[in-house]
């Protein structure tokens, strides 16, 4: 297979996660797009390092990778927080939480 097709795959996933962060107001959602643009990102250093015949690409996506598993850690844990407290994982209702 192309290696474009690959690239276009992952500007598609990268334009659904931007609709779904862009659109959604709950966190969840919005959290859930976030992972799928990092994603996108990935498939397209992948491509780009299979394309060029370098390994450059795949080193930035094991980078990308773990800072999508730090996101994941911290961004799970304040969303259950704001849940507890709000009992709602709307966006909006986090900036409540400002003093």
């Amino acid at each position: 297979m192309n290696p474009n097709n690959y690239l276009i795959l992952a500007a598609i996933l990268f334009t659904i996660g931007v609709y779904g962060v862009l659109v959604r107001r709950n966190a969840i959602i919005v959290f859930m797009s976030v992972e799928l643009m990092l994603n996108a990102a990935n498939l397209a250093f992948v491509a780009a390092a299979r394309n060029t015949g370098t390994l450059d690409g795949l080193v930035i996506a094991f980078f990308v990778m773990v800072v999508a598993a730090a996101e994941v850690v911290v961004g799970l844990a304040i969303i259950v927080t704001i849940f507890r407290t709000r009992r709602s994982a709307s966006i909006d209702e986090a900036s409540l939480m400002k003093y």
